[in-house]
C-alpha cells in the first residue's frame, strides 16, 4: 500500500503525517462556559502539534497567550518554511479583521459614521484616497463596500486551490501576491485610524491588530514603508519614551 500525501479534501500531507493512522484529540467546552474559558487547556509546543495546520495552530496559540507579545507571534518556529509562515499569519488576519468589521457594524454603527452616506470614499489622510480593485476596472467605492469587497477578495485568494494548494509548502509565485493582499488590508487600517479612531483605538487597545500586522509587513518586507502611513510605531517609541522620563 502507498502511503496516502494528500486528503480528501485536497489538502497535501506532510510527510511526516503520511502513512498513520488519522487519530485527533477531542477539544471542548460543556454547555454554559463563559468565553474566558473556551481555551482552558494547556498549551502544546510545536512539535507536539502532529497537524497539516500546525503552523495556524501554534499562531493561533500564540495570539491567544499573549496578543501584545508580537515578538513572540511573529517568530516562526525553528526550521520554519518562511514562505507558509507569512501565508499562515496573512490567512488568519482577514478572518479577525472581518470579525471586528461585523461586532462595529453591529453594535457601533451609530457612533462610528462609516457607511456609505458619510464615508462615500475610501480615503486616509486628504492625500489618499484607494480605488477599489474588485471590479472589472479599479473605481472609488464607499469605505465599507471597500473594506468587504477587499476582506472577500483576500479571503478568496488566499483559499485558492490555483495558488495555495498546500498548507506546508507554497510556490515562491504564490508567496509573491501576499504583498499586494498586505497593501489592501492595511488601508482599511488607515481609514479606520484617521476616520474612526476613537473605535480604532478600542480595538487596537484590545486586539494590537495594527500593531501585529504592521510589525509583520515590515519584518518580512512585504509593504514600502512609505506606505506604512498610521503612525502606530512612532506613537509606541513616544510612549516608551515618555515611561522612561517619567520614571527617571
Amino acid at each position: 500500500l502507498t502511503a496516502e500525501t494528500v486528503t480528501k479534501g485536497g489538502i497535501m500531507l506532510p510527510e511526516k503525517s503520511q502513512g498513520k493512522v488519522l487519530h485527533a484529540t477531542v477539544k471542548a467546552v460543556g454547555p454554559g462556559s463563559v468565553s474566558q474559558d473556551f481555551y482552558n487547556w494547556p498549551d502544546e509546543s510545536f512539535e507536539e502539534m502532529d497537524s497539516t495546520l500546525a503552523v495556524q495552530q501554534y499562531i493561533q496559540q500564540n495570539i491567544r497567550s499573549d496578543c501584545s507579545n508580537i515578538d513572540k507571534i511573529l517568530e516562526p518556529p525553528e526550521g520554519q518554511d518562511e514562505g507558509v509562515w507569512k501565508y499562515e499569519h496573512l490567512r488568519y488576519k482577514p478572518a479577525l479583521l472581518m470579525e471586528s468589521v461585523v461586532v462595529m457594524l453591529v453594535s457601533l454603527l451609530p457612533q462610528s459614521d462609516c457607511h456609505p452616506d458619510t464615508c462615500t470614499q475610501m480615503t486616509a489622510t486628504e492625500q489618499w484616497i484607494f480605488l477599489c480593485a474588485a471590479h472589472k476596472t479599479p473605481k472609488e467605492c464607499p469605505a465599507i463596500d471597500y473594506t468587504r469587497h477587499t476582506l472577500d477578495g483576500a479571503a478568496c485568494l488566499l483559499n485558492s486551490n490555483k495558488y495555495f494548494p498546500s498548507r506546508v509548502s507554497i510556490k515562491e509565485s504564490s508567496v509573491a501576491k501576499l504583498g499586494s493582499v498586505c497593501r489592501r488590508i492595511y488601508r482599511i487600517f488607515s481609514h479606520a485610524y484617521f476616520h474612526h479612531r476613537q473605535i480604532f483605538d478600542k480595538y487596537e487597545n484590545e486586539t494590537f491588530l495594527c500593531h501585529r500586522f504592521t510589525r509583520f509587513v515590515m519584518k518580512y518586507n512585504l509593504m514600502s514603508k512609505d506606505n506604512l502611513i498610521v503612525p502606530i510605531l512612532e506613537e509606541e517609541v513616544q510612549n516608551t519614551s515618555s515611561a522612561g522620563e517619567s520614571e527617571a
